[in-house]
């Protein structure tokens, strides 16, 4: 099972090929995104069928994707016949029996997220019709957690927008060669939490804050003399030294365990300043590696567009 990232140089057709003759079993919890992902799915050259009654799933797979197409296949808790244990049997079950490959992709995100998008709709959670949002969203998560316990692939979405989610799902399907990390450096700010699918983190908080200085305090990491600023902290130069010796050692040990994907969070108070400019650095020397990393600074792209189902 995968945890929480298109690869840079990915092309559209390139992500449109990977998908052809796979069939992807999209769920996860309500207001995560799955409506989003598989209208994704559908721009990646999927045939997206959603709430199909469970009863009718295994004649589809097992009529296999169209020539040339992949095969979406979305199914929650509002599906017919839907229970979580018996459906996580039903997809092994399939899997033994069919060659087309069968993949499971679970969509999560962050309780207080989910609560955040139904409220902003002002639609009732389908496990939430006669107890408080909070109490439906938890059981939910409970209901749930053998097919995520369970998938190929998880992805959170909490804070994602549209945008990001497309690419992100698109990277996820896509993937990489065997043996090769694909590393995403991100940055955060400690506020709004650390992230959730992150495997490596790293606070910078000790690092003299821009925010201080009148001057700079409207820039980001992203800007030379904010850069200039963080880079003169007289602990900067020796703590990003042991920081890339230490990534040294590490990134050709998960190569080695044929990890694929390999997030690194990097977290200041705002994220806006000193995580944005460590990143900066980092995915310089990454890159001088030869080795796949992409960026995002979580602070600076997230907007009120959100990643998560209307629901």
């Amino acid at each position: 099972m995968m945890s929480e990232q298109m690869k840079p140089g990915t092309t559209g057709a390139a992500a449109k090929s990977s998908l052809a003759g796979r069939v992807l079993v999209v769920t996860g919890l309500s207001g995560a995104g799955r409506s989003t992902a598989l209208k994704a799915l559908e721009d990646m050259n999927c045939e997206a069928v959603d709430n199909l009654p469970i009863r009718l799933m295994p004649t589809l797979i097992q009529q296999g994707p169209a020539a040339g197409r992949g095969l979406a296949i979305g199914v929650d808790v509002r599906t017919r016949d839907f229970a979580a244990e018996a459906f996580a049997q039903e997809i092994e079950a399939l899997r033994a029996s069919v060659s087309t490959p069968i993949e499971l992709v679970f969509l999560d995100c962050a309780n207080d997220v989910i609560a955040r998008r139904y409220t902003e709709t002002r639609r009732v959670h389908p496990m939430a019709s006669d107890r408080p949002l909070a109490d439906g969203i938890a059981a939910e998560r409970r209901l749930l957690s053998p097919l995520r316990d369970g998938a190929d692939i998880v992805i959170d979405t909490s804070h994602t927008n549209i945008h990001e989610f497309g690419r992100l799902l698109r990277d996820r399907l896509v993937g990489v060669p065997v043996g090769e990390a694909n590393v995403l450096v991100t940055s955060f700010s400690y506020r709004n939490g650390v992230p959730r699918d992150a495997d490596l983190v790293i606070d910078v908080r000790f690092l003299r804050n821009p925010h201080y200085d009148p001057a700079l305090r409207s820039g980001t990491g992203r800007d030379a003399d904010v850069g200039a600023y963080i880079a003169a902290d007289p602990d900067f130069e020796a703590f990003f030294e042991r920081l890339t010796d230490l990534l040294a050692l590490l990134l050709p040990r998960f190569n080695e365990e044929g990890k694929s994907y390999l997030t690194i969070a990097i977290g200041c108070t705002g994220g806006q300043h000193r995580s944005v400019y460590v990143v900066e650095k980092l995915r310089d020397w990454i890159a001088a590696r030869a080795t796949k990393v992409d960026v995002r600074h979580r602070e600076l792209s997230f907007d009120t567009e959100r990643a998560g189902d209307t629901p």
